[in-house]
């Protein structure tokens, strides 16, 4: 008997419009990975370059004319947007293309509810997921469109059976509200019981993909699932730490958090705030960074945006510039510590490999002076801009 086939990846069209933002990502690459991720496969892309997105169509009737020629050509069956549509433009390129169409948006929800274990991680996405569906009722419910009362009438059952959906999901939205503030107040318990002995606690951070998971496990042994992919870990995870050897040792508190990206939905945002939570109440940030990745400073910079924007901006980091085994030799580092220039403030960076362990040994003894309340900068340390 022949083993189960595995069923292929949903072919899919890539689309990105630049609208003269900064950090366009014209080869749409990391949208390919989120397909990829998502379970479908990138079959063609797309750009196109517009001073503001056409108000019925996004793109214009001229480019949607080109993608659905597209679609033909390749034989996709999805078409996906870098940029997140309106629920009207999403309902008016379907009915064009004649095929489904989803935004950046709704891929990452996609990734997240696959994702999700935990319970928490689970009432997280459902949030996100029951938010962004309540904006789509014109699109989700198209057939009640055709449900009309009669000439005069001012409604009718279509009307009726609108509001009807949006009062269910209106109210399911309360309910895992309220389960998520009850598994809040959970943490925060757990949280004031490490308070209480004293506990030093330290949070990672980090772009998805940049060897978050796979430094924690390093770092403590532990077994949290880590691979080469976007958003691999969702739910946050602690462990205990030991620094140090002799009477001077001390055991620190290590979190795990979701990895950030650019255009993170503020719903997620929102709805990740019990998980983000660990980031705002730590004594220290590990701002892991993909050394190997040549669009660093702009990760970094997302990062800085989301802790801004999470209210853990003034929460201090160490940078760890992760991933420096598979830099080329001419781009390694010259020492495996130094101080980088972050928003116009010094803060020192560690150079580590998570595969390797190299670097593990500076990183760790930088762990231990900070959680012995040991100087963050050392006098006379070479400080490097930030987009050196």
């Amino acid at each position: 008997m022949s083993e189960p086939q595995e069923r292929p990846a949903a072919p899919a069209i890539l689309v990105g419009v630049d609208l003269g933002l900064p950090h366009f990502d014209a080869e749409l690459q990391e949208l390919g990975e989120l397909a990829r991720t998502a379970g479908l496969e990138p079959v063609g892309r797309m750009t196109a370059k517009r001073k503001a997105p056409d108000a019925a169509l996004f793109v214009g009737r001229g480019k949607a004319d080109q993608i659905k020629e597209l679609a033909l050509e390749t034989g996709a069956t999805e078409v996906l947007f870098d940029q997140s549509l309106s629920p009207g433009q999403q309902r008016n390129l379907e009915r064009h293309l004649g095929l489904p169409v989803n935004d950046r948006t709704l891929l990452i929800l996609e990734i997240f509810a696959q994702r999700a274990r935990s319970h928490e991680g689970k009432l997280q996405v459902e949030l996100a997921r029951l938010q962004y569906l309540s904006t789509r009722l014109v699109r989700r419910w198209s057939h009640l469109e055709r449900q009309r009362g009669g000439i005069g009438a001012r409604g009718g059952p279509g009307e009726t059976q609108i509001e009807l959906d949006r009062r269910m999901i209106g109210d399911a939205i309360k309910r895992t509200k309220d389960r998520l503030e009850k598994v809040k107040k959970q943490r925060n318990t757990q949280r004031r019981q490490r308070e209480r002995q004293g506990a030093y606690n330290i949070s990672l951070v980090g772009y998805t993909n940049a060897g978050k998971s796979t430094l924690f496990n390093a770092l403590v042994k532990a077994r949290a699932y880590a691979a080469n992919q976007l958003f691999a870990t969702l739910d946050t995870t602690t462990r205990q730490l030991y620094l140090g050897d002799g009477e001077g040792g001390r055991s620190v508190s290590l979190s795990d958090t979701v990895g950030f990206i650019r255009d993170l939905p503020h719903g997620l945002i929102d709805a990740f705030q019990a998980t983000l939570q660990e980031a705002t109440d730590a004594d220290l940030l590990l701002h892991v960074v993909d050394a190997a990745n040549p669009h660093h400073p702009e990760q970094i910079a997302e990062v800085q945006r989301v802790l801004h924007e999470i209210g853990a901006a003034q929460v201090p980091q160490l940078l760890v510039f992760n991933k420096i085994d598979s830099l080329e030799p001419s781009q390694r580092p010259r020492q495996l510590s130094d101080v980088f220039d972050l928003e116009g403030t010094p803060v020192r960076r560690v150079f580590v490999s998570s595969s390797t362990g190299e670097g593990l040994a500076q990183l760790r003894q930088e762990l231990a002076e900070r959680a012995a309340g040991g100087a963050a900068l050392q006098p006379g340390a070479e400080l490097h801009e930030a987009h050196a």
